[in-house]
């Protein structure tokens, strides 16, 4: 994994600060990425899981990556500034958020945003021909959630129920959007951490998120497991300390089958 390090992103309107990892890969082509990772709708994701999953539970993690697929250098390092540059004056007179509608994001602003610039519109038009089936109706606004360096997402479950009542977790996301949503990572490296139903007690299964890497979570990885991002005294990686900065995910949704 690369090291990282505090670095400023500057141009002639953009000051962002934040943890990047120092740039040694370039953005894997579009081609490469379909024949590598295959098609979304055939469930045959490439075998090298490993290296974004960790588990104690190996068979768990195995076939929870059938549907939570993590892409690294999905864009690259100029693709990153530009998108980050683009987002920073939509957070300009917005304050990070310490409370949230069902107490599951603390540290945290967010937006949409449907118009980007002709370089960011080609990485959004990626993520949509890598992420989602040619049927899907993928909705126009992208969400855009920044986290704090202090923020954090507590344990919930995207829930395609309309009531709480068979759910078990505290904090619950109701029916927002479809079966797939998948999101590129910028600034800092974090880590997602899964449970099965949600229960604290389980093994957990960690996803390491770097910088510039998309990640697309389907069916059963968002409906059956909790995910968090985690704060950065328990941010650890297979043993490592991966410090949390300023987070930024840019996330494409599709409509929910009626």
């Amino acid at each position: 994994m690369a090291n990282l390090n505090p670095i400023l992103l500057r141009s002639s309107w953009c000051h962002i600060r934040g943890y990047i990892a120092v740039p040694q890969r370039k953005a894997i082509p579009l081609k490469q990425i379909v024949v590598r990772y295959s098609n979304p709708a055939s469930h045959q994701w490439d075998a090298s899981w490993s290296q974004y999953l960790d588990s104690q539970d190996i068979a768990k993690a195995e076939k929870l990556a059938q549907c939570m697929q993590v892409i690294p250098d999905f864009i690259t390092p100029e693709e990153e500034h530009l998108l980050a540059c683009e987002i920073q004056p939509a957070f300009k007179r917005i304050k990070y958020e310490y409370s949230h509608w069902d107490d599951a994001i603390h540290g945290f602003r967010e937006t949409e945003k449907s118009s980007w610039s002709a370089k960011c519109n080609n990485v959004i038009v990626r993520v949509q021909e890598i992420a989602f089936n040619a049927d899907d109706q993928v909705m126009p606004h992208v969400h855009i959630l920044d986290l704090a360096e202090n923020g954090y997402i507590k344990p919930h479950v995207d829930s395609i129920k309309d009531s709480l009542k068979s759910l078990t977790l505290k904090f619950v996301s109701f029916k927002f959007c479809g079966r797939t949503i998948a999101g590129i990572s910028l600034l800092s490296a974090s880590i997602m951490r899964l449970k099965l139903d949600g229960k604290p007690d389980d093994i957990p299964i960690d996803i390491l998120l770097e910088p510039r890497s998309l990640y697309i979570m389907k069916d059963s990885a968002r409906y059956n497991y909790s995910h968090e991002i985690l704060r950065d005294n328990e941010s650890y990686w297979k043993g490592n300390h991966i410090p949390r900065g300023r987070r930024i995910s840019i996330i494409r949704r599709i409509e929910p089958h009626k």
